[in-house]
């Protein structure tokens, strides 16, 4: 079972965030503020759900929610700042849109840059330990997958729809044959021949 809190503090927010290793498309972040009785037996890290659970989940979790935040980081800007830089911008953007403000911030992984002046702790693995955080990997997942669904009916080629932007080898042979899009980050190595040059 996941645990309900970490701090102590009531107004607890988990943040987390979605499609750092993708080839195409926003790192998607959300922030989640649960109440303190929240409980579902099916809520989990985002990865251990299929996508039919995390369609279930998503309107549970926002019904449910006392605040929750979720921010797009577009591609122009992951390649400017770096993906790292991105989630953590992202993450911060997203605990910016709760009403109320946190008092205390638990984030997955084991980066992160202070938010205003309220205390945080980084969680390695947080979403599979923590409901807030895996709540917020559900809202990221499930709004990433989303916008890259309404991408794919533009660009059919890349097969968005399935691989969400990940770099599966029908993406990689789509890139290959059809070039990038706006929608590719141009810092990410597209092709593994990018770093082979023609001597």
């Amino acid at each position: 079972m996941l645990e309900v809190n970490y701090s102590g503090v009531v107004l607890e927010a988990g943040t987390d965030e979605a499609g750092r290793g993708c080839l195409a498309g926003p790192v998607v972040a959300a922030a989640v503020i649960l109440p303190s009785n929240f409980e579902h037996p099916l809520l989990n890290d985002s990865k251990q759900l299929t996508e039919k659970q995390r369609l279930y989940l998503k309107p549970l979790i926002e019904a449910a929610a006392l605040t929750y935040g979720v921010c797009f980081v577009a591609p122009e800007e992951v390649d400017t700042i770096n993906v790292l830089q991105a989630s953590i911008i992202g993450m911060q953007r997203a605990l910016a849109q709760l009403n109320p403000q946190p008092e205390f911030i638990i984030v997955d992984g084991n980066k992160f840059k202070p938010y205003q002046e309220i205390p945080h702790q980084t969680i390695v693995k947080g979403d599979a330990k923590f409901l807030s955080i895996a709540a917020a990997s559900v809202l990221a997942k499930t709004y990433r997958d989303a916008y890259m669904e309404d991408l794919h009916r533009q660009f059919p080629e890349y097969g968005w729809n399935q691989n969400k932007g990940y770099p599966t080898k029908k993406h990689r042979e789509a890139i290959r044959g059809f070039g990038s899009t706006p929608h590719h980050r141009k810092s990410f190595r597209l092709l593994p021949e990018q770093l082979k040059l023609d001597l």
